[in-house]
Parts: C-alpha cells; sequence; structure tokens
C-alpha cells in the first residue's frame, strides 16, 4: 500500500495511467456504449444470394406492374455482379415463369440513353454525435502522447531529472559547517534525511540546482542492510550517495550502526557497496566528485532494543546534507 502512495506522488506516474485509462473509456465507448451499427446498406454490398433473391423480387413487379426505368434502377443498384446474377437466374429460373425473366432482361440490356442515378442515402442523424466523441477522445489521447513525450523524453534528453524530490521534512541553513577545523562558505545547497523505525520503504534523493537553476547533480540516503526477520525491517546500514552529471560514477559511503561496524564479517561484505562509516551523533563524512562536495552529518540518531544483538539496529536517523561546488 505504501509503495502505492509514494506512485501516486510522482505526476509522470498519474500521467501515463491517465493515458492508460482515457484509452480504455475510448475503446469501452467505441465497442459497447455506442458502437458502429451499419444500416440501409446499398444492395450492391450483400451477399450473392441477397442480391439474387432481390432481383428475382425485381422480376416478379416488373411482371406485375411493367416500368421500365424502375426494373433499369433496381438491376443497376445490384453493381458489378448483376449480368452473372441474371444469367443464374434466367439458367435456373425455378418457380419463375422464363418468360418473365426474359422480358425483364429485354427492358435492362437495352440500350438506355442515361441511366437514372441513384441518390445516395443520407446518413442517419443521431451517428454524428457519436463521431463528434470518438473524434475528441481521440484527440485526446494524441495530445496526451504528445505533452507525455516532450516533458518526458526531453527531460531525460537534457540529463536533469523528471521530476524535483518532494520537500525535506524539515531545511535549515546554517551560517557554517566545520569539518576538520575548517570553515566553509554557507552550503549551495542543505537537506535533511529523516529515518524512523517502520519506514521500510526510506529512500530519500533530492536535487542539486545552483543558484541560477541550472541542474548539477543529485545526492541522498536510503536502506542499504537490514539484520533479523520480520516487518518492520531493522535496518543496520544506511547508503549516502553523491551523482554529480560531470562524473562517470556515483560516489557512495555507507553509514553504519556500531554492531555492523565492528562485525569483520557485515564490513566486508558491505565495504562493496561504499566506504564504511561508523554511524555516531555528530559525525561528518565527506563524499567528493569532480564538481560538487558534500558533507553528511549525523544530527540525531538512537538504537532499537529487542532480541537482536544491541546497537545492531537504528530505531531513528536525522543526516543533515550539505553540498558545495569544488572550485
Amino acid at each position: 500500500m505504501d509503495a502505492i502512495k509514494e506512485l501516486t506522488k510522482k505526476p509522470w506516474v498519474l500521467g501515463v495511467a491517465g493515458l492508460i485509462l482515457g484509452l480504455f473509456l475510448g475503446l469501452i465507448y467505441a465497442w459497447v456504449i455506442d458502437p458502429v451499427e451499419w444500416t440501409d446498406a446499398p444492395i450492391e454490398l450483400l451477399r450473392a444470394d441477397l442480391q439474387e433473391e432481390y432481383l428475382r423480387m425485381a422480376i416478379d413487379s416488373f411482371s406485375a406492374m411493367p416500368n421500365a426505368e424502375l426494373a433499369q434502377s433496381r438491376y443497376n443498384a445490384i453493381g458489378a455482379n448483376k449480368e452473372t446474377i441474371l444469367a443464374q437466374i434466367e439458367a435456373n429460373p425455378g418457380a419463375q415463369s422464363l418468360q418473365a425473366i426474359q422480358a425483364f432482361k429485354a427492358v435492362v440490356q437495352a440500350p438506355m440513353v442515361a441511366e437514372t442515378p441513384i441518390p445516395a442515402e443520407k446518413e442517419e442523424a443521431g451517428g454524428g454525435l457519436g463521431v463528434v466523441i470518438t473524434l475528441l477522445c481521440l484527440a485526446a489521447l494524441i495530445l496526451a502522447g504528445v505533452a507525455f513525450y516532450l516533458f518526458y523524453w526531453r527531460t531525460r534528453a537534457t540529463g536533469k531529472p523528471l521530476f524535483a524530490a518532494p520537500a525535506p521534512p524539515a531545511q535549515r541553513q546554517p551560517a557554517a559547517t566545520e569539518l576538520a577545523g575548517v570553515t566553509e562558505e554557507q552550503p549551495m545547497v542543505q537537506y535533511m534525511a529523516s529515518y524512523k523505525i517502520g519506514d521500510d520503504l526510506f529512500d530519500d534523493s533530492f536535487s542539486i540546482d545552483s543558484p541560477a537553476g541550472e541542474f548539477l547533480g543529485e545526492c541522498g540516503v536510503g536502506i542499504s542492510e537490514t539484520v533479523g526477520i520480520g516487518e518492520p525491517k531493522r535496518v543496520t546500514a544506511f547508503e549516502v550517495w553523491l551523482f554529480d552529471k560531470n562524473d562517470i560514477q556515483t560516489v557512495t559511503k555507507v553509514l553504519m550502526s556500531a554492531h555492523a561496524f565492528l562485525d569483520e564479517t557485515t564490513r566486508q561484505r558491505l565495504e562493496s557497496k561504499g566506504d564504511p562509516v561508523l554511524a555516531e551523533p555528530g559525525c561528518e563524512t565527506v563524499l567528493e566528485t569532480q564538481t560538487l562536495r558534500l558533507i553528511a552529518r549525523v544530527v540525531d540518531m538512537a538504537y532499537g532494543d529487542g532480541s537482536l544483538p544491541e546497537q545492531s539496529f537504528f530505531e531513528r536517523l536525522i543526516l543533515e546534507l550539505s553540498v558545495w561546488p569544488k572550485a
């Protein structure tokens, strides 16, 4: 359920869902609610057996009430197959009189000054609204697809994240941050990442932009390792990472609990993800790329209690992420 809530916070997910829903509703409308119905089809589009039956009725009508013009019109309405079907009736008259068939044939195949055109059937007035609604649905789908392309793919082409990360719970701008006795200038950006046990999907990421609004990279913190089984997850290590758009790789450090840091097996396994750092209140660690420097500082932390080893998992953790441009 939490995963679904997280997805609904992303505008691009809502856009794709709306596109799919619109397509689905359009198909339901076009095929179920207001499907296309063929009515008043011309004789030339009917099956051959129905055309033969129609021509036989035309012959009977001509025998009862001779009308050369009407007979010619009904004969021409059959279309390209009219001569073939008349020949079939003449070869197999059935219950009809051969003389009546030949009389009809003499009239309809005799040279005429001009054929009377068959007026085109008028389209049913009720079908116009359905066509308009269908066209509007198609236009909406096309516009949604174009908007998605321009917004998503063009954004990817620039290398900038599709959407800005959600605002952190709290953000402050201290006058200066000190590390190893050196006072730095005011950070370009600064964020707070806050974890509390039970947040099994914890994964905060933040955009790094210059004062002019230029995208420079991203930073963040997420769950790296857990201990024990069951829920909620008991986190024993976090990954702190820094991405620089001008660098070829993402720099990562692993912030470990005391138990994970002192356990040789766990520490060696986590070293493959990044440099290990023991988490302690107030401790700071530096991540550097080609053009960026990030200082991650543990503002507050506490270990959880239970049947697991002492100081093996975090009850809470508040991490300050401050980023400066490198000279």
